[in-house]
């Protein structure tokens, strides 16, 4: 006993000593970056964040960082885990603990309790994934540097119960784009000015709507950490908001929320939001509001790892200017959206701030403030948090062979095969189990054939499958019985198979346990490269229902292969070649290229010995993207979309179109933007007033008149115009050109947006997936059934007439009459049935093709990609 204690106490001495050894060696941030962060006029950069905490890795036992992955630009991104020495040495045990913990619904009594004794509560933080929102990301050094240095006892027991595991910025090609900005027009009358373009590689504040999809670098980083790797228990995303409402959000959120998530999830959120408030008020840190403007209904977000057991949640500050303070007038206070009718002590903001100078360094201390209060609770219900991570995963399997769904079954026999692997691999991704039947299953009188892919329900991420597979219901709520919706604060539809056109079924009857006749899915088993042609195959053929064949296609054009289409169906070695299908002459040049380059597999790959058929040879046309200078997020996701398909194209800025030549494209493509801020270069209220921007002068330009006059030449002259969502209404209303020298034609294309007397009649679809019948015998429909689901809006609707003069129209794809909801949530759908949502227009030599929807949304809804591939080809001369 008293060896023991002896050894107990020089355990203590050699900590002590080590502790105020790294203490004395640790980078204290303000002689690091040479001010203090938080302090006014003041900003570092990402790669100067991660020198810091690459020397506080090496100087104290207590951090530990590594790579974990790189960002669309290509920076490396990083995890930094802090937490006592002892817990640093062991985080691979720990790793394992919560892989355990989160996914195995076996685990004995005694197993289970022995696991929670040695683990600890890992607390995932990831900041400033908003660029424009700086604060999180440059408060961490001092927040680091406090856990790490500080004598406070709660603190320091936090830390031998938590592992605080932090991404030090969530975006860090944005955060360079934004402090380069600030630095550029600091001290000049544009301090502070708004970043024009989007602050990422593609898709700026979107970055928050791809944690379903997982389409962007960056996304796919920080998924894996709760899918794939880690699996912590407790996550926090640190955000931003408005200047001049309440100073800070906490948890709970305000109605509505999923109603896939376990009440248990809903609670352990509104004990972390409490004890922030409680925590932070006591401090005196006013302004803190709970049940405030933001829901949490729908996936997407960071937070899309609470449908997968995660209690996670998100935090917002009230901003400052970047790193300039603001002064905001006790007058100017106020609030919007869900949860606070008035700017009053209430019980959802206990404290009201009540106004004055807002700084970074506020916004620091409250997220210090915060931070700790996160890492005391998670301390402070262990053992209760860790056990309540296995108990949801019991719940969740046994759930899976109780309650409907069962099983989602994917038949191998797709419309586009393509998007069926596209979305299990997906699914995998996500850490979902995916398995194939092994031969014929009958289930309760439904057959699974051979080959069919299966997910079952019984998972421990259940509710993420049911979430991201399903059709959704939006969980209608309202203020009071009978009174008004509670309106969505994004989306209403997400469901993957039906956003990305993969058919499938659910098995609801009756629970069957179906184990031993089903195996694990294995791509590489499944799909196998053709890196072999065959002596006498002449051609290849590729399908035009297939997203990858135009894949292919792209990148061979691009390479100088020809590649011709054919105008008609026709049968090829007992496969159906649908209209506009493609085929490639194979000589020496094609052959070296598609087998060096692994572009065929056994699903895309049909060889042709001899074809007798008309075909028609296509080119990739000369392709202009516009893209204004305000946030434009839908042209950054037509960015990536083309980058990903190997779409050539040239970024057009409204202030480039007074000198630039039109004809060197032929077709110019205008994504959903705003009429007035292409036009003019500004918001244009409802009431006819205009709004102000924030933007330095040199990016709010528009393209006046004269650039829509020039737009209609390059038509007139043979060029194409795509366009979709609001950016369409550049095309409406009074025309006018110079028909022969000397005299002006006014004119109307023949077309009008109805949508605004939709609307009054009670039209309201805040962004959902509907159904819209297509004429799949024109050629820009070609490959696609004769009915897709779009996502959708419920602005633009057309209405086409009569034409006269030049032009001509043709209605595209219309809304059925009934039925026209398919996922999501539509008042009035009635209204549209019969009405044109997508349409084409020749004018002159050229055309126009008008979209309703956004054929692209959020590079989410491949079903709806064909309308853009196919209107991009032109006959080769």
């Amino acid at each position: 006993m008293k060896n023991a204690l002896l050894i107990s106490f020089s355990i203590i001495l050699f900590s002590s000593f080590s502790f105020a050894q790294n203490k004395n060696n640790l980078p204290e941030p303000e002689s690091f970056f040479g001010f203090k962060p938080g302090s006014d006029g003041n900003l570092f950069h990402y790669e100067k964040l991660i020198a810091y905490f690459s020397q506080l890795d090496n100087a104290s036992p207590m951090v530990h960082m590594e790579q974990i992955g790189n960002s669309p630009m290509g920076k490396p991104m990083y995890i930094v885990f802090i937490s006592n020495a002892n817990n640093i040495s062991k985080l691979e045990d720990f790793k394992k603990i919560n892989r355990e913990l989160a996914l195995n619904p076996v685990l004995s009594k005694k197993e289970k309790q022995e696991l929670i004794q040695q683990g600890k509560v890992f607390v995932l933080a990831t900041l400033s994934m908003h660029s424009n929102e700086v604060g999180p990301a440059q408060a961490f050094p001092t927040i680091a540097y406090n856990l790490i240095t500080s004598e406070d006892k709660e603190l320091q027991n936090a830390l031998n119960n938590v592992v605080y595991m932090v991404v030090p910025c969530h975006n860090p090609d944005g955060m360079d784009m934004i402090v380069d900005h600030f630095y550029k027009y600091k001290g000049t009358m544009f301090d502070g000015a708004s970043m024009p373009d989007v602050y990422h590689k593609y898709v700026g504040h979107d970055n928050n709507r791809d944690f379903i999809t997982l389409s962007q670098d960056d996304t796919k980083a920080i998924s894996a950490i709760t899918s794939q790797t880690w699996f912590p228990q407790v996550m926090v995303e640190k955000h931003q908001m408005g200047s001049t409402g309440v100073r800070y959000f906490v948890p709970p959120n305000h109605d509505p929320i999923a109603e896939n998530i376990d009440a248990r999830l809903w609670n352990w959120l509104g004990v972390f939001g409490t004890n922030m408030a409680n925590d932070m008020t006591s401090q005196g840190l006013e302004g803190v509001a709970q049940h405030y403007l933001f829901d949490n209904y729908w996936p997407g977000s960071t937070e899309t790892c609470l449908w997968k057991n995660v209690i996670a949640f998100l935090t917002e500050a009230a901003s400052a200017n970047y790193a300039n303070p603001v002064y905001v007038e006790p007058t100017e206070l106020g609030v919007y959206g869900k949860g606070l009718s008035e700017y009053k002590k209430s019980v959802n903001m206990t404290m009201p701030w009540t106004g004055g100078w807002w700084q970074l360094s506020d916004i620091v201390n409250y997220e210090i403030s915060s931070t700790f209060s996160i890492l005391k609770t998670a301390a402070r219900y262990k053992e209760k948090i860790l056990t309540v991570r296995n108990n949801l995963c019991v719940t969740e399997v046994n759930a899976g062979k109780n309650e409907a769904p069962y099983y989602y079954v994917f038949p191998k026999e797709q419309h586009d095969i393509s998007e069926l692997y596209k979305l299990l691999n997906l699914l995998k991704e996500h850490g979902v189990h995916v398995f194939e039947a092994e031969n014929e299953i009958s289930y309760n009188q439904k057959t699974i054939n051979k080959g069919d892919y299966i997910v079952p329900l019984a998972q421990p991420f259940r509710a993420f499958i049911k979430e991201s597979l399903e059709k959704q219901e939006y969980p209608a709520r309202h203020y009071t019985p009978n009174g008004s919706l509670i309106k969505p604060y994004d989306i209403t539809s997400w469901s993957l198979p039906l956003h990305m056109g993969v058919q499938y079924f659910d098995l609801s009857d009756k629970y069957v346990d179906i184990s031993d006749a089903i195996k694990p899915y294995n791509y590489s088993s499944d799909v196998k490269t053709i890196n072999n042609i065959e002596d006498g195959v002449k051609y290849i053929a590729l399908t035009s229902n297939s997203n990858e064949s135009y894949n292919i296609v792209f990148h061979l054009l691009n390479n100088g292969i020809p590649v011709n289409r054919i105008p008609e169906e026709i049968q090829i070695n007992n496969t159906l070649l649908p209209k506009g299908s493609f085929v490639v002459v194979l000589n020496e040049k094609s052959k070296n290229f598609i087998q060096n380059n692994n572009i065929l597999n056994n699903y895309n790959y049909l060889p042709v010995s001899n074809l007798t058929i008309k075909q028609e040879a296509i080119k990739v046309p000369e392709i202009g993207l516009f893209e204004t200078h305000f946030h434009d997020m839908d042209a950054g996701w037509t960015r990536y979309v083309f980058d990903s398909y190997g779409i050539k194209y040239t970024v057009i800025h409204p202030e480039d179109f007074e000198k630039l030549d039109l004809t060197k494209f032929n077709i110019i493509i205008f994504p959903n933007s705003n009429k007035s801020v292409i036009l003019e270069g500004k918001y244009k209220k409802a009431d006819g007033q205009y709004s102000p921007t924030h933007y330095p002068p040199e990016f709010t330009k528009g393209i006046g008149k004269d650039g829509v006059k020039k737009i209609m030449e390059f038509v007139n002259k043979g060029g194409e115009i795509i366009s979709w969502g609001s950016s369409t209404g550049l095309f409406t209303g009074l025309m006018s050109e110079e028909y022969k020298k000397g005299e002006t034609l006014e004119y109307e294309l023949p077309f009008k947006n109805i949508s605004k007397n939709m609307q009054k009649k009670g039209l309201y679809c805040p962004g959902s997936l509907v159904k819209v019948e297509l004429d799949n015998n024109l050629p820009i429909a070609y490959g696609m059934p004769d009915e897709i689901n779009v996502f959708y809006r419920g602005n633009p609707v057309f209405k086409t007439s009569l034409p006269y003069f030049d032009m001509d129209r043709k209605v595209i794809a219309k809304f059925p009459e009934k039925g026209i909801l398919t996922s999501g949530y539509i008042e009035k759908e009635e209204l549209l049935g019969n009405k044109a949502a997508a349409i084409s227009i020749d004018k002159g030599k050229g055309k126009l093709y008008l979209f309703a929807f956004n054929p692209q949304f959020r590079a989410s809804t491949h079903n709806s990609f064909k309308l853009i591939f196919n209107a991009l080809f032109f006959p080769a001369p």
